[in-house]
């Protein structure tokens, strides 16, 4: 649990200023936190900016890729896995397949 100095989690309120107004300048937001009498540093705005971030960066990436395998028609993936490994014995094994689709690639 992480310590709190004055009963304040000093990564919480500036979580908080972060939704409010993700594009508020870090500096505005270290004054903003000392005028309250919280000191923090750029770099620990910055850290916790980067974090939020990453996190729907995530998010957003998951749900483009389940959008991009709903939009192919197969909501099966193991109906499609067998579909190609039969594929693939049908051309003499894994190993002609990916040629044959690398020769196709380029």
């Amino acid at each position: 649990m992480p310590k709190k100095k004055n009963g304040v989690n000093k990564s919480e309120e500036i979580r908080q200023m972060l939704r409010v107004n993700p594009e508020t300048p870090v500096k505005e937001i270290v004054a903003s936190m000392a005028g309250r009498g919280l000191p923090v540093t750029d770099n620990l705005v910055y850290f916790l900016k980067g974090k939020m971030k990453g996190r729907r960066g995530r998010r957003k990436k998951a749900r483009q890729m389940v959008a991009n395998v709903a939009a192919t028609g197969y909501s099966d993936p193991v109906a499609t896995i067998l579909k190609v490994k039969g594929l693939a014995a049908e051309v003499g094994g894994m190993k002609k397949l990916k040629a044959l689709v690398d020769v196709l690639s380029e």
